[in-house]
């Protein structure tokens, strides 16, 4: 069975007004969309709930981060329960900069994708490496050592909720991008990883998504890889734009 196309929108900590933010919607609302592509957006969380109830049907919603409890003292935390009673489908997870800026380590993030999944949410779980560790040859050992700790606790079912978004840290928010080949092979290696840790069946159903500077003027391209389902798109996600990486795998 064909993997469906996947594309997401992180607004990361943007529009930084309510104004900013309807109009971003009105352009998605009002645009012809691959009807075939499934299309997430996730929000600052002041504007998850507002927007959810905003956008056209078939966006979906996805929250920026969440904690591993259900409830308790930790504040400036949102939980995996809060997200499925507010009706949000998906969660980003290991995201570069949550890994660099606030220190979460595999083994936190692999902490909460558990407890994500436990609550029935769906986990788009980032992975990468840094330019330095590119240069060296080590991407395939990175990657795969970020994903092995989220492999130990979770069960081969698990992953049917997981949607997997390799985003070179080298490319995020740079202008550079992986070239076609880059983003094929690096996708190949996490699809071998998942036949030789997980199964031969997450291995070719699980979707891996592409993340970097992606932009209506490289989609194209990198949507004809044979490993790359979709994108994680930060900055064009905030712009028109997005539409056409949407409908990037329209004739």
């Amino acid at each position: 069975m064909p993997r469906q196309f996947f594309v997401g929108g992180n607004f990361k900590m943007n529009p930084i007004s309510r104004g900013q933010k309807e109009s971003i919607i009105s352009v998605l609302n009002s645009a012809d969309l691959d009807s075939t592509t499934e299309i997430v957006i996730a929000p600052p969380s002041i504007y998850l709930i507002p927007l959810k109830d905003a956008v056209r049907s078939e966006i979906q919603v996805s929250a920026q981060n969440c904690y591993y409890k259900d409830s308790g003292a930790f504040t400036g935390e949102i939980s995996p329960a809060q997200l499925v009673d507010a009706n949000i489908p998906y969660v980003i997870l290991g995201h570069s900069e949550r890994r660099t800026l606030f220190n979460e380590t595999s083994e936190f993030i692999a902490q909460k994708t558990k407890a994500a999944l436990s609550a029935t949410l769906k986990v788009i779980l980032c992975v990468g490496e840094t330019l330095s560790e590119r240069e060296a040859g080590q991407t395939a050992a990175v990657v795969q050592k970020q994903l092995q700790v989220v492999v130990d606790v979770l069960q081969e079912s698990d992953w049917s909720g997981v949607v997997i978004a390799y985003e070179p840290v080298w490319a995020i928010g740079t202008g550079k991008v992986a070239t076609s080949a880059q983003a094929q092979e690096a996708h190949l290696d996490i699809r071998t990883f998942l036949l030789q840790a997980v199964s031969p069946a997450v291995s070719e159903n699980t979707r891996i998504i592409y993340g970097g500077s992606v932009t209506a003027a490289n989609s194209k391209e990198l949507s004809t890889q044979l490993d790359v389902d979709g994108f994680l798109v930060g900055g064009a996600s905030l712009k028109p734009e997005f539409v056409n990486i949407i409908n990037a795998r329209r004739d």
